[in-house]
């Protein structure tokens, strides 16, 4: 008898949301605020894991890899611009909110998100109607491929592994979550990922 799923955790960006602050945002900031690219990224690279674990603010990022010198612009328009780099993805968040009410899922996020821009996207995306709980890096100060960040989402979850689903845009996330004998995966794009939800038996 197949078992029947229970709990499904799911990735934001890549899957319900764009990825916002990435590598095509970056440059994007980079020309409007004409901005050294290069020094940008590097100084990005070197810190970035430090906000997305919690352990620095965005304002405090933002010192390290724009504000270091004087700007002709402000930090709120700089924010500004980085939190509009954020989209939906209807298909994917209609499809997680039908699964969750016909099967009564319980459905949850593990997430390499800094708090202020994780809690930007919660609020403006709405995703408190669906989602249970968050155990995103910033929250527990570790992050993905670390194997206790879904060992946490886990313990918090109360699932069996064995009747839970996790969907992430990231072949290698997706691996952890296998060897921790959660269902994977791939998400690249909306129609496969339903098809193989499908498959697991979570059909709208």
């Amino acid at each position: 008898m197949e078992n029947k799923i229970t709990t499904l955790f799911t990735d934001i960006g890549g899957v319900l949301l764009s990825n916002g602050w990435d590598r095509n945002a970056r440059a994007g900031a980079a020309t409007k605020f004409e901005l050294n690219h290069a020094d940008m990224e590097d100084r990005h690279h070197l810190t970035f894991d430090t906000y997305e674990v919690g352990k620095i603010t965005l304002d405090e990022y933002l010192n390290r890899v724009v504000f270091f010198e004087n700007r002709d612009f402000t930090r709120d328009d700089f924010k500004e611009f980085m939190f509009s780099k954020s989209r939906a993805y209807p298909d994917m968040i209609n499809l997680l909110k039908g699964l969750k009410e016909k099967y009564k899922l319980k459905v949850a996020v593990i997430s390499n998100e800094g708090r202020e821009l994780n809690q930007y996207r919660i609020d403006t995306f709405k995703l408190n109607e669906f989602i249970d709980f968050y155990v995103s890096s910033s929250f527990v100060h570790f992050r993905k491929p670390d194997a206790d960040i879904f060992k946490v989402a886990i313990d918090i979850s109360q699932c069996d592994v064995e009747n839970s689903i996790y969907i992430d845009d990231r072949k290698l996330f997706v691996q952890v979550a296998d060897d921790l004998g959660l269902k994977g995966i791939f998400h690249t794009d909306y129609e496969s990922t339903k098809k193989k939800l499908a498959d697991l038996g979570l059909l709208v």
